[in-house]
Order: structure tokens, then sequence, then C-alpha cells
């Protein structure tokens, strides 16, 4: 275990004795320019910042549970979208820093950008939350932690369901169409491998239709899978990266006429997604736990402050693998979501 307690005590002394202090109003507003979306809390502990690479039903949820978390713990959080945009979530974490804020929580842009990220953020608590960075070893800095849920596992649930599925209709060669997210993160890359290692651990000879880089986007998703659904080709199921993709796939199909009797499949789990699962028109998806995520984080960012293993008063554990960063990690698990267990998820 990292000893990060003589961090804590330089940033914040005994400020810690209030983490558990009582809360005030809270209050929401928005911001075209990617300004503060929300806040809440008395700020008696101290100030979160949360900086979101965009917004989306998924990371909506997670800003969400993390005001709440903060507001839990006596901390005023404000939130802010950098709109994908990178160079501005930097100067996001320059401003908290200067700003005298407690810790800051960062969704990234750019994965490959981490340490740039870090290097913003100096000394000041610094948490990832569900997007990891590229390179895990910037987590060996004493302040600085992740929160997510391990790529590794969320599309190997996909092949694993899809292996299954075409096994029970005797079939072991398969196309694929495959809707990807940004190219180069770190959740695209393994989701796409992911997948597809499972269908070859499980017989399966999967070969790809077309590969589409939809960067996660309902609206991009369906302009780029029209074509492809219009053009004859054959396939035998579509595999998407997340639910948003998957829901547009749904859409382009019926738009285009297409009797939707092959599986569709995405991750996240989604509101809409679950209902998509419900009524038939995707096969399954993959529960990422957006609520978890951003109380983990903000659990993280506290615990870095009083000095204690990150995970502290959570449910969720550390990584595991024995690296130098492992005790930065707190795992927020995947569950696979079908037809016969969605209702829990609703």
């Amino acid at each position: 275990m990292k000893l990060k307690k003589m961090m804590a005590m330089l940033l914040v002394g005994a400020t810690c004795v209030g983490m558990m202090a009582g809360c005030g109003s809270s209050g929401s507003s928005s911001s075209g320019d990617g300004g503060s979306a929300a806040s809440t809390g008395s700020g008696d502990s101290g100030n979160i910042t949360l900086i979101m690479a965009s917004r989306d039903e998924f990371l909506s949820t997670l800003e969400a549970a993390a005001t709440k978390a903060a507001q839990d713990q006596g901390y005023k959080l404000t939130a802010q979208d950098a709109q994908n945009d990178a160079q501005k979530q930097i100067q996001f974490v320059e401003t908290a820093k200067n700003g005298g804020e407690s810790a800051v929580i960062v969704n990234p842009v750019d994965s490959d950008a981490a340490q740039s990220v870090v290097d913003a953020a100096g000394d000041m608590p610094l948490v990832f939350v569900n997007r990891p960075p590229s390179d895990l070893h910037v987590l060996d800095a004493e302040n600085v932690a992740f929160v997510g849920s391990n790529e590794d596992t969320s599309g190997y649930f996909q092949g694993e369901y899809l292996a299954e599925y075409f096994k029970a209709e005797g079939k072991t060669e398969i196309k694929y169409i495959l809707l990807q997210g940004i190219l180069g993160q770190v959740s695209q890359i393994k989701r796409c491998a992911g997948v597809l290692q499972a269908l070859e651990d499980n017989g399966i000879k999967a070969t790809p239709v077309v590969e589409l880089a939809a960067e996660y986007d309902r609206a991009k998703a369906i302009d780029k899978i029209s074509p492809v659904l219009t053009s004859g080709q054959e396939f035998d199921c579509i595999i998407s990266n997340n639910d948003s993709m998957a829901l547009g796939a749904v859409e382009a199909c019926e738009s285009a006429g297409i009797t939707i009797d092959f599986p569709i499949v995405g991750i996240d789990c989604t509101k809409d997604g679950a209902a998509a699962v419900e009524s038939g028109k995707m096969a399954m998806t993959v529960f990422q736990n957006p609520e978890g995520q951003g109380i983990g984080a903000v659990m993280a960012c506290t615990n870095l402050i009083a000095g204690n293993p990150i995970n502290e008063g959570t449910e969720y554990e550390l990584d595991d693998t024995g690296e130098s960063y492992s005790d930065s990690i707190i795992w927020v698990p995947f569950e696979p979501v079908t037809k016969d267990n969605v209702a829990d998820y609703m």
C-alpha cells in the first residue's frame, strides 16, 4: 500500500475531522461554454470539482451520484463539461488547482493525455473516473487514483453471450458489424478485443463485415451504419461498444425496414438500453454502474484527503494484480444483462 497519509496531512490538516458533517441546500445551473453545471453541499469540509469529458445518459447519472455523495460527505461539488475538448479539460484542472479546490475528479477526454492532467493538478488529490489513463503508471503518484470498471471483462461478456447464441443455432462461423467508440481510447480498444477474444475462446470464428467508428454517439451510429444495412451485405449480428450506438443501430434497422431477428449487443445498460433489451430490440447489454463509479470517485477523493485506503467506506475492491499502482485503483464490476435479468436493472 502506498503511503498517502503524509500527502493528506499536508493538504488538509484537521479538516478531515469534519468529513461526515451535514450538508446544506443543493442547486444546479447550465453553462453553454462548459462552465459550472451543478453544485451542492455546505462545503464545510472543502470543495471538489468534477470535470466531465461530455454529457450523455451514463455520465449524467454518474455526475448526479457524485454530487449526492459529495453532499453526504459535507463537500461542495461543482461539475463542469469539457465538451470533448482535452485542452479545455486541462485548463479546468488548472483553474481548480489555482482556486484552492480540495480535490478534482476527471472523466478524461483523452486517456493518452492523462499525464498532462496529473501535471496540471500538481499535488491536489486527483481521481480519474470511468475512463482510465492509457498508461496506468500515472497512478503511481501519491495523490492520484482511478475509479472505474475493468474493461477487460465488458466486451468479453458480449462475446460469451454471442457464442452461446450462435452455438444454439449450430453456427461456428459468423459475420459481424462492429460499432466502435472513440478510436484509441482504452474502453474502445479493450471492448473490441474482449468480445472477439470471447468468441474465439468459445470456438466461434468471427469475420468483420465492417468496423465503424461512431464515437459512442447514437446519431453518428445511425449515419454510419445505415448505408451498410441497405447495401445487401450479409451479417449475423451487430456488436456495439455502448448502448447509445446499439440503439442507433436499432433505429437504423427500423428505418430501413429490416426485421431485427439477429442479436444487437451493447454495453452500459442505460435506461434506454435496458428497455430495448426488455422489448427484444437489443439481445443483451453489460451493466456498468454509473452510480457506483460516481460515489466511488468521491470516496476516493475524501480518502486521499484523509490519508485512508481509497476504497475505505465503499463495497468495492482494489486492483489485485500486484502492480505498483494497484492500491490506486477501485474496480466497480461489470454485470451481463439479458432479458432474463433485465428487470433487476430497470
